[in-house]
């Protein structure tokens, strides 16, 4: 008779069974079950001889392994079980649920002091973490294995760049929980980011008349609508206005969607972000803008580009993206190439390069490196082609000329 594995739960079971509760591996596989580190039980007949041995093993692919070596063996005797590594065992910190852990990490993340926005990619990240191993039904962290990565991974449906430094977060999330010894091992060290993702793909920016053709768009949506079905509490000229602040800043939709002007505007100075130097960093804008996003407060409040009902920076990303905006690009098309709001970011630099700014300038005030910089944004660089035609025409100057020979 070949023998029976179950678990039989403790009184201190931590997904919360009763004592003495038996379960066994196919209930376990089940959606949502509740998983736990109480130790799994044989129950059989060897040599003639039945018996009830705790395995000492809570996985079931090490009790089976010990089950094995008994049956061979012939004897109950080698039953001395295997010291047990549930998550509290001693070689294992007893901060290693899920949630905790993912808590631990975000406190990290926060005591960084990163700004709103990384953070944000960071607590979406862990969410998305959270989520795959409630389906798996795993409450450890240490339940995690190599090929739960694997699946985790695949499971993204981002673009290859934004998977990319997703699996950045992946990685540094283990790295994190490999320190404080809540896992035994690297189970990301065979993930590899996607082919691609490395490339420096040109930016697009928006040209002249594609800006001309997208203010007509913003002339022709009139005032807010109250009444019907679907009415608008906006008009062209908030779109106007939000654009405007865009291209003139180069700041994220982010920033200007959540635009705090008691904050972020002085005089003339649009604060961007704080410089490396610990100094923050401003851009100018001319004064016709200053007052216009001034007449938005008495409306708006501080929050000029609110929208009444939420003051949640992904809520208003989400409305400026896919409603007013996209509003906006539907009416100034047809499009070649899709139109997205930070292309008005892209169009900042490419209108400071062509105006002559040092690129290294231009690098400071988007917070990138000049040679990111050249390499995404090379057709904006003035003098860029003609540098490079006359390093050609001086290195093929002293070369032999061809004979023109005429063919019959």
């Amino acid at each position: 008779m070949a023998l029976r594995l179950y678990r039989r739960h403790r009184n201190e079971c931590e997904a919360g069974f009763a004592k003495d509760f038996k379960s066994g591996e196919f209930e376990e596989s089940r959606r949502g079950w509740k998983h736990c580190s109480c130790l799994i039980t044989a129950a059989g007949t060897i040599a003639g001889k039945f018996n009830r041995q705790s395995t000492g093993e809570w996985r079931w692919e090490e009790a089976k392994a010990v089950i094995a070596r008994w049956e061979t063996a012939g004897t109950w005797k080698l039953a001395e079980p295997s010291k047990p590594i549930p998550p509290e065992s001693s070689t294992v910190s007893t901060l290693t649920t899920v949630q905790d852990v993912i808590d631990a990490f975000l406190a990290k993340c926060h005591n960084r002091n990163i700004a709103p926005n990384t953070l944000s990619k960071y607590k979406t990240f862990t969410n998305q973490l959270a989520a795959y191993c409630q389906h798996r039904g795993y409450l450890h962290i240490g339940q995690l294995t190599v090929s739960d990565m694997d699946r985790f991974y695949a499971s993204w449906k981002d673009g290859v760049r934004a998977k990319a430094k997703k699996l950045e977060r992946l990685k540094a999330f283990v790295k994190f929980c490999l320190k404080r010894d809540w896992i035994g091992k690297d189970i990301t060290e065979d993930l590899q980011a996607p082919e691609g993702s490395s490339v420096t793909v040109p930016k697009s920016p928006f040209t002249d008349e594609e800006l001309k053709r997208i203010y007509e768009a913003c002339d022709t949506i009139g005032p807010p609508t109250k009444e019907g079905p679907g009415y608008r509490t906006w008009s062209g000229n908030d779109a106007r206005d939000f654009i405007d602040l865009s291209i003139y800043t180069g700041l994220r939709i982010s920033d200007v969607a959540t635009f705090d002007i008691t904050k972020r505007l002085k005089g003339n100075d649009v604060f961007l972000r704080m410089h490396k130097t610990k100094r923050p960093l401003f851009t100018w804008i001319p004064d016709w803008l200053v007052e216009r996003l001034h007449a938005r407060v008495p409306a708006n409040g501080s929050l000029i580009f609110g929208c009444g009902v939420t003051r949640n920076a992904k809520q208003l990303c989400d409305i400026w993206r896919n409603k007013r905006l996209r509003r906006v690009f539907e009416l100034s098309g047809p499009w070649i190439e899709k139109p997205t709001p930070h292309k008005f970011r892209h169009t900042f630099v490419r209108i400071l390069l062509e105006r002559g700014v040092p690129v290294a300038d231009v690098a400071e005030l988007i917070g990138d490196t000049e040679q990111v910089l050249r390499r995404s944004y090379a057709a904006w660089i003035p003098g860029r082609q003609d540098r490079l035609s006359r390093i050609l025409q001086e290195a093929f100057a002293d070369r032999p000329k061809g004979k023109i020979v005429a063919i019959r």
